[in-house]
């Protein structure tokens, strides 16, 4: 399975962009689907996460209320909408299948986000 990040981009604080994570294919493994983000110096991170099994989503507490992930399964793409950006989110964004208690695996090439004051 490969995944494919992208929507990364150059704004200013408070703008908005939309990322993108489209899948390869399908997994019968997988239970969801979720968003990493690593800033220079810094550990990864998660950031969101959604699950199949009746569409629920979780944040990390940084991110709640401005981010907002989203799924569309004809097109197998899981999106991150993200407003209100700040400097400090400025990092690298990965995606990855959520495979339950294995945990996340397969990740993709991450996108840049930059967020300038």
């Amino acid at each position: 399975v490969q995944l494919q990040a992208c929507g990364g981009g150059w704004v200013q604080a408070g703008s908005s962009l939309r990322l993108s994570c489209a899948a390869s294919e399908r997994t019968f493994s997988s239970v969801g689907r979720g968003w990493f983000r690593q800033a220079p110096g810094k550990e990864r991170e998660f950031v969101a996460g959604i699950l199949w099994s009746g569409g629920r989503t979780y944040y990390a507490d940084s991110v709640k209320g401005r981010f907002t992930i989203s799924r569309d399964n004809v097109k197998n793409t899981v999106y991150l909408q993200m407003n209100s950006l700040k400097p400090e989110d400025t990092a690298i964004y990965y995606c990855a299948i959520n495979r339950g208690a294995v945990g996340y695996a397969y990740w993709g090439q991450g996108t840049q986000v930059t967020v300038s004051s």
